[in-house]
């Protein structure tokens, strides 16, 4: 992995052994946990000026998936890389940190984004008990919006062995992400070489490949079940606090993500920001970062 300027990124992080592979995660801060998934092709970077506000009063855990930012990049002979084996990742850290970390149960807050929210809300749903609030942002609980269709892009990705080159061989996924998914101002230069730091090889580039080539469609994706039965409980949530904050200049968790998620969690508190793209936490980091904290606080 290329180096991260220290000034965009202050954390040293700590990691996990899961079955020899290194699960890198941020723990900053003290007070009442917060957990943030990161999607695809992001990783705990995204979170980071959200850390930087909450740790003062805070505990904030934020992981690199397998295969994304700090953690390992195996193979697909040491790793599967499926949504059940993300949500098993993401429960043996909890488990962990309840265990030797400190956690002893605690209620979290959830804060997630695009592909962390599947990963996310599949723990969650069937841990309400260990879950006091959500947030989540261009993301998705459940399967493909029947209004929606699968973006060209990521169906070029997915499913044809052109896309496969472009992602591993170009990086065209993370690369083309820093400048696609931001439509209110232009990411820094030093800010796009950072999200692009873990993906600096044809190896070190297969998990952001893999997350698309898991976006379940039909019965028959390794994923379905997965997302079908965590959109079936969703009305579970009706106790629990939820915010959705949304860029709706995505070209992917658009209008129809959101229309979708109102619909399953009505209760929901919603933000929009027309202007705002896929990143919106980085899009428009001055707005959502207080909102995130001000609903945290609570």
């Amino acid at each position: 992995m290329r180096a991260v300027d220290p000034a965009l990124y202050p954390f040293s992080g700590r990691t996990l052994d899961l079955d020899g592979l290194r699960y890198h995660y941020l723990d900053e801060g003290e007070g009442p946990p917060v957990l943030m998934v990161h999607g695809n092709p992001t990783w705990s970077f995204y979170y980071r000026d959200l850390v930087r506000a909450l740790a003062p009063t805070h505990r904030c855990i934020v992981p690199d998936h397998i295969g994304c930012g700090f953690s390992d990049k195996p193979g697909d002979d040491r790793y599967t890389y499926t949504l059940d084996r993300r949500v098993a990742d993401l429960t043996a850290l909890i488990d962990h940190l309840d265990a030797e970390g400190g956690l002893d149960g605690a209620p979290i807050d959830v804060v997630a984004h695009d592909w962390g929210g599947m990963i996310a809300m599949a723990w969650a749903i069937e841990r309400l008990d260990r879950v006091r609030r959500v947030v989540l942002m261009n993301t998705a609980a459940f399967r493909l919006p029947t209004t929606k269709k699968l973006p060209r892009a990521l169906w070029l990705a997915r499913d044809t062995k052109v896309g496969a080159v472009m992602v591993r061989g170009l990086n065209a996924f993370s690369r083309g992400a820093t400048h696609l998914a931001m439509t209110r101002r232009r990411m820094p230069k030093a800010v796009r070489d950072a999200y692009a730091a873990p993906y600096d090889s044809w190896d070190d580039r297969i998990a952001t490949l893999r997350f698309v080539q898991d976006i379940p469609l039909g019965p028959d994706d390794a994923a379905y079940a997965t997302v079908a039965a965590t959109e079936e409980k969703l009305h579970r949530l009706k106790d629990t606090p939820v915010l959705l904050l949304w860029g709706m200049k995505d070209f992917v968790f658009d209008h129809h993500f959101l229309d979708r998620f109102v619909e399953l969690v009505p209760h929901a508190e919603v933000q929009r920001w027309p202007d705002a793209g896929h990143y919106v936490l980085e899009d428009a980091a001055d707005e959502v970062v207080p909102r995130i904290v001000d609903f945290l606080s609570v």
